[in-house]
């Protein structure tokens, strides 16, 4: 169910916004030499375009037409690395190799005021991908823990971190059991902020310290959450206005699917499922030993929660696993059911909760902001902040 093409003029791509020709020249340049160093030059058509800003020079960088459409047809970036033999896990060079070619490719334009923030963005979908490949979580929709050596919990401000523990440290402790030996209770949402965040702090310690040590401070005093942190820390591609393609995801993209029965959506933990995109056609699942999910697996995942909602005792609407197993294992050698439930699910969401004709697709990603010094718009609230006394406290499960 590939998107269809487009003629309208193509607006996408890498495009680089400079305050001065000689900074256009320069950054331009850079960006150049990492196409060379990833031998992706002689795909890649470098053309000057308008600027964002007023008086500001602007570089736009694209795939070939004729590659892209014969790379990813319909922007369907899902199979790059079998249409180009990349192995993205043992083969250095390959993971990035991927990030650029979806984002050069992109329908909509991936804009950075210097080479200096492209290249940190890239790097943030880089650690993004091989932390989130790390993690392993238990999953619980009513309970969250953490390493009591590095984290402590607080009603009103979440979990934060202990003085003197470095925030790096504790966000590996508590996702990555390699690092603490156990696996800690999140909810989906949680998890891909903890992902997330580790990518930034590992960015900002390398490109801008300062700012690290602005975001210790801010876990030290309090977590933000939900809302709160997508507002601070990511950047929205696309809209419920102009939807990216259904198939279209750059890897490091957070991903939002939600799930569109009225009923179901009611169980705790079955809203919806936010993952994160790993590339080669992978999506996360942090919560068993099983590979990770494929673009219509999650969605037939997501299909059979309307099949296995039930009523526990206190009357709360609960979902039966086992059962969903069970009955993706039937679907699997039924070829004609499983069209028909991916012709449901694969359709842009509903804006708005409630019954509708709306899928489980979301019209935009998320990724990092600019962290980069003097460009940065990553802007943390003021640690010495209270939280508003007349206001709930921020759920950690929510």
């Amino acid at each position: 169910m590939a998107a269809t093409h487009t003629s309208s003029p193509r607006i996408g791509g890498i495009l680089l916004n400079s305050a001065t020709a000689a900074a256009q020249a320069a950054d331009s340049r850079r960006l150049l030499a990492q196409l060379v160093q990833l031998e992706l030059r002689h795909c890649v058509e470098v053309t000057n375009a308008v600027s964002s800003h007023p008086g500001g020079f602007a570089t736009r960088f694209e795939l070939r037409k004729d590659l892209a459409e014969g790379w990813a047809p319909g922007y369907d970036t899902l199979g790059l690395t079998t249409q180009l033999h990349l192995d993205t896990e043992h083969r250095t060079g390959d993971l990035e190799r991927e990030i650029l070619l979806a984002m050069l490719l992109g329908p909509l334009a991936f804009e950075f005021p210097s080479h200096a923030e492209f290249a940190s963005s890239v790097r943030m979908r880089r650690n993004t991908v091989l932390n989130a490949r790390k993690t392993a979580l238990a999953f619980y929709t009513a309970e969250a823990d953490r390493p009591e050596d590095c984290w402590t919990y607080d009603d009103e401000r979440g979990f934060t971190v202990r003085p003197g523990q470095a925030l790096i440290t504790a966000l590996q402790k508590a996702t990555q059991p390699e690092a603490s030996g156990k696996r800690y209770a999140f909810s989906c949402y949680r998890a891909t902020e903890y992902v997330m965040l580790l990518a930034i702090a590992q960015e900002l310690e390398m490109s801008n310290p300062a700012l690290l040590a602005d975001l210790q401070r801010q876990w030290e005093h309090r977590a933000l959450m939900s809302e709160e942190f997508r507002s601070v820390f990511l950047r929205e591609h696309g809209s419920m206005q102009e939807p990216l393609p259904h198939s279209y995801f750059v890897p490091g993209d957070r991903v939002w699917f939600r799930n569109p029965d009225p009923h179901s959506c009611n169980a705790t933990g079955y809203e919806g499922s936010w993952v994160l995109y790993l590339g080669g056609g992978l999506f996360t699942n942090f919560w068993t030993t099983d590979p990770h999910y494929t673009f219509h697996g999650k969605c037939l995942e997501m299909f059979q929660w309307r099949h296995t909602a039930y009523h526990d005792d206190s009357g709360a609407v609960r979902i039966d696993e086992a059962l969903v197993t069970a009955r993706l294992n039937a679907l699997a050698s039924d070829p004609v059911q499983t069209a028909q439930i991916l012709q449901l699910m694969l359709r842009l969401r509903e804006p708005e909760r409630g019954a509708g004709s709306g899928g489980c697709l979301d019209a935009s990603r998320e990724y990092p902001r600019w962290v980069c010094p003097k460009t940065s718009d990553l802007m943390l609230p003021t640690c010495a902040q209270q939280p508003d006394s007349s206001q709930p406290p921020v759920l950690l499960l929510n």
